[in-house]
């Protein structure tokens, strides 16, 4: 009975030293990701210092109304963008080739009409209308309209290259 004594008292104080030191990590993981936090709130707040929109605001736009860049024979653009978010509508006719680029922004592909192939990740990836292609920040890719193709980019944060028009790649130059 004194050894059975013995190694539940050896047990609990194991158990004891485990919790401390799950305690312990918990509490350094706990102050990791507050630091983290911090960290990234303080990077949202110089992008939205620097976003162009100065301040969030409610706005009803119709298509119509935004202008539509030509940016090459094969490719125009229109969009609008507030504090931390651009939507981008883009025409390409067949053939329209989006030369190899990355950029900081995440972006997310929805095709309405037509179809894009994109090399990416070292993958052909054919993205259908109705279908939905994410991209995550700073992977290159490129893009081949197959047929002539309506598609909404919506980018985050908003492309500062697209609204300073110092999109090179995209305007043959």
């Amino acid at each position: 009975m004194a050894m059975t004594k013995r190694s539940s008292k050896s047990k609990s104080k194991s158990k004891s030293k485990s919790k401390s030191k799950s305690k312990s990590k918990s509490k350094s993981k706990r102050k990791i990701t507050a630091k983290a936090s911090v960290r990234g709130k303080k990077a949202v707040k110089r992008l939205a210092r620097t976003a162009v929109s100065p301040k969030a605001q409610l706005r009803h736009i119709p298509w119509n109304s935004v202008e539509l860049e030509d940016l090459n024979p094969l490719l125009q653009r229109q969009m609008v963008w507030g504090q931390g978010v651009m939507l981008a509508r883009v025409l390409l006719k067949k053939g329209c080739v989006v030369p190899m680029h990355s950029h900081l922004n995440e972006q997310l592909t929805y095709i309405l009409e037509g179809a894009l192939k994109f090399l990416i990740d070292g993958r052909e990836i054919v993205v259908n209308a109705g279908e939905v292609l994410t991209i995550p920040a700073h992977m290159p890719h490129q893009a081949e309209a197959l047929a002539d193709t309506v598609d909404l980019d919506i980018f985050h944060p908003p492309r500062a290259d697209w609204i300073n028009k110092t999109d090179r790649y995209l305007r043959g130059k």
